[in-house]
């Protein structure tokens, strides 16, 4: 509680050290006046010799009285209650010392004395009492302090136990927050590397393919200029048979001509037999792949693959096949016809 809702602890305690330096001066007060007003009525009723003796009964009477004050404070303070016999012997101790200091001026009918000889007990017995309920608020007023400071330091501390617990809790979300992007992070570059592993992989296939049929291509452009190149051959061979037997008729024709020509004359040995006639052209050698290459090169457009094959000796698949690259590098197409 602030200081502005009420008085603070430490301006209470200042009040109790107030009240009790007040207590304790009236008491000690009313004791010395006691003391010196009963203390004549007490020797006049003393035996002759023990007059010294007077002072004793108004000090243990005294005595009772700074007992029951001084206890009566420290149970208050406590906020406790001792029973009905301490607030016997306060009555008790403060009747008498109100009967002992009125007493001499009551039997002398004195009513002026009595008045004012009543006043320091009275005002002793009244302060005691009062002093007794200052202690009792005061002690309830502070315990009400301390109670109401324990609670807003137990409040304080739970919201300081709050603020820690969620800071604690934004900590521990952060955390996993973070986990959690580092998990994302780690997935997702393990995805990338299995997409890469699975792209390179592919290319690979696919390379693996494309160099498959690329063998594939090779064998069978072999295969197909094997077989051409057998055809061409065969069709050579078939040619120069066809070659050698129309030279061969007509060389018959020739012969049967001129028999019939010269009939009379003995037929001379002719050398004809052993030349070439000059309508027969021998089949070119087959040439080397560069001198190919250059005749096709430096040939005529005009001129046809099979005229280009049967000029190099290579087949028409080989031919063309050159053909068509020397074309394709000069960036012209096809012209040459089968």
């Amino acid at each position: 509680m602030s200081s502005a809702a009420g008085p603070s602890a430490k301006q209470i305690r200042s009040a109790e050290r107030t009240l009790s330096a007040g207590t304790w001066s009236v008491i000690f007060g009313a004791i010395l006046y006691s003391v010196l007003t009963v203390t004549p009525l007490v020797r006049s009723v003393t035996p002759d010799g023990w007059e010294l003796t007077a002072p004793v009964l108004p000090l243990v009477v005294d005595a009772a009285v700074v007992i029951v004050v001084r206890l009566d404070s420290t149970v208050a303070r406590l906020g406790g209650s001792a029973g009905p016999w301490p607030t016997a012997l306060r009555w008790l101790t403060g009747v008498m010392t109100l009967a002992l200091n009125i007493g001499y001026s009551a039997l002398h009918g004195d009513l002026v004395g009595v008045a004012v000889h009543a006043v320091a007990p009275t005002l002793l017995i009244v302060t005691a009492e009062a002093g007794l309920a200052y202690r009792r608020a005061i002690t309830a007023a502070l315990e009400r302090i301390e109670r109401e400071h324990r609670e807003q330091a137990e409040r304080v501390q739970a919201k300081r136990d709050e603020r820690m617990r969620l800071a604690r809790k934004e900590r521990e979300q952060e955390r996993e927050a973070a986990e959690r992007r580092e998990r994302e992070a780690r997935e997702h570059a393990a995805q990338l590397e299995k997409q890469r592993a699975e792209r390179e992989a592919a290319e690979r296939r696919e390379q693996r393919e494309h160099e498959e049929r690329l063998r594939r291509f090779d064998l069978e452009r072999e295969e197909r200029e094997r077989r051409e190149q057998r055809e061409f051959e065969l069709a050579r061979e078939a040619r120069e048979r066809a070659d050698r037997e129309h030279r061969e008729q007509q060389q018959r024709s020739v012969h049967e001509r001129a028999q019939n020509a010269a009939p009379d004359r003995q037929p001379q040995p002719s050398t004809a037999g052993n030349q070439p006639s000059p309508m027969v052209v021998a089949a070119p050698a087959k040439l080397s792949e560069e001198e190919a290459l250059e005749v096709i090169r430096t040939a005529d457009p005009s001129n046809t693959v099979r005229q280009l094959a049967e000029r190099t000796g290579w087949s028409v698949g080989w031919v063309s096949v050159r053909l068509r690259e020397l074309q394709s590098v000069a960036g012209e197409p096809a012209t040459a016809s089968q």
